[in-house]
């Protein structure tokens, strides 16, 4: 094999091993509530209000980790923190299957908040851009979120199946003890493919040494000076509330579409096969022409789509309204997903501050994982049923207006020369 094709297969392995990681770290802590949320209520006799709030633990604790997260990922290696991280998410899988009670799962998730973040989110964030080089961020991005969602799909699909072969032919009628062991079979088996990600990763991902002497402040006075910074994080903020508001869909099936727990999983799981496409679809747009042209395309499709779906009863015409707008919303929520740190690189944010930027910028675009979750279960349980899913979609509708508003905030702050801040900015940070 020539040098230009290891160079090559070097690439693809690495993308490969950044999708592969991207996805399963997070795999325990959401993908498992977001396919299978009816059984996990159930077997864990949780309500969505409660649940919600375990959400905020983790995101509390996280919004502590991407600062100094993202100074860690500046100089250390992404093998190390990456392998790290996803070996002790792992471990909590092993705690999860013992079924915990409430205080015991409030534990996890804060344990979660940190393994995730601290270790992994700056790595991954900053390896992702490193790999697009200088004028293919929208594809690096989009493949990342892209393959992300091929990942997830694949494994809740399995999951699916492995669920539905503990519970009878018609769910409803599962008892309490088969709803229990199937679903933690899920939780295991999503554990195992969380360590063999890990391992994979070992692999992978090639050994680069630590990056100067470790300051956890170096650079974060030139971040935290950065409008357009403080802009794309608020940018986030509206894009992950729309990709927080997913995990409620297989709960909508259930309960207003009156699907059993397995279709609505299931359900659930075909939306996100869309993922990789969108994504990817939208790095290459974006790429092409403009990320924040693109992104304010984009929420404005989900405003139409959510308002629609807000007014949307199942039955006559609203169940095609209903299905159309389940699909679209998820197509509109994985493509921001697919470019929206691709305008760090538009932004001009110095690579060697991408740790430091991706910590400020994560410290408050998700900001969501506290609060998104304790609203929308008080949303959903104020009015049980239809009339609370309708309110809770009205209101991710006045989210995606928000992100539209901050999309023109960005544009302003760019076309009034707040770039030239970075110069000042950088030289400060080295």
């Amino acid at each position: 094999m020539d040098r230009v094709s290891r160079t090559i297969l070097s690439r693809i392995t690495l993308m490969v091993a950044l999708v592969v990681a991207g996805e399963l770290v997070f795999a325990l802590p959401f993908n498992l509530p977001r396919f299978f949320r009816p059984t996990l209520l159930q077997v864990f006799d949780f309500t969505n209000t409660q649940l919600g709030d375990m959400f905020a633990i983790y995101g509390i604790t996280a919004m502590l980790a991407y600062f100094p997260g993202g100074a860690v990922a500046d100089h250390f290696s992404a093998r190390t923190l990456m392998v790290t991280s996803l070996f002790s998410t792992a471990v909590g899988g092993l705690f999860m299957a013992t079924i915990p009670d409430a205080a015991g799962m409030k534990f996890l998730y804060g344990f979660w908040g940190v393994t995730t973040i601290f270790l992994f989110w700056g790595a991954l964030i900053r390896a992702t851009r490193e790999w697009g080089g200088d004028s293919s961020q929208g594809v690096a991005f989009g493949v990342l979120e892209g393959g992300r969602g091929l990942v997830a799909a694949s494994v809740a699909l399995f999951a699916v199946n492995v669920l539905a072969f503990y519970l009878p032919d018609n769910a409803r009628l599962a008892t309490a003890e088969e709803r229990e062991a199937g679903l933690r079979t899920v939780i295991l088996l999503y554990t195992l493919v969380t360590f063999l990600a890990g391992v994979f990763t070992w692999f992978a991902i090639p050994v680069v040494k630590k990056v100067g002497d470790f300051s956890p402040l170096k650079g974060m006075g030139a971040v935290l000076r950065r409008p357009v910074i403080w802009a794309q994080a608020c940018i986030i903020v509206c894009a992950y509330c729309g990709y927080k508001g997913l995990d409620n869909y297989s709960l909508y099936a259930v309960q207003v579409l009156g699907m059993d727990e397995v279709e609505g999983a299931r359900l659930a799981s075909y939306g996100a096969w869309t993922r990789p496409l969108a994504a990817v679809v939208a790095g290459v747009v974006a790429d092409r022409f403009n990320p924040l042209r693109s992104i304010g395309v984009i929420f404005g499709i989900l405003l139409l789509s959510y308002a629609a779906w807000s007014a949307a009863e199942p039955a006559g015409s609203g169940v095609p309204i209903i299905y159309f707008n389940f699909f679209a919303t998820y197509i509109a929520v994985f493509a921001l997903r697919g470019v929206y740190f691709a305008l760090l690189e538009e932004n001009q944010t110095p690579m060697f501050l991408t740790g430091a930027a991706v910590g400020m910028i994560s410290l408050v675009g998700y900001t969501p994982d506290i609060f998104f979750a304790p609203i929308a279960g008080r949303i959903l349980d104020a009015n049980p049923g239809l009339v609370g899913h309708q309110n809770y979609f009205a209101f991710l509708a006045a989210i995606a207006g928000a992100g539209i508003i901050t999309v023109l905030w960005l544009v302003w702050l760019r076309r009034h020369g707040s770039e030239k801040l970075w110069q000042q900015g950088s030289v400060a940070a080295k």
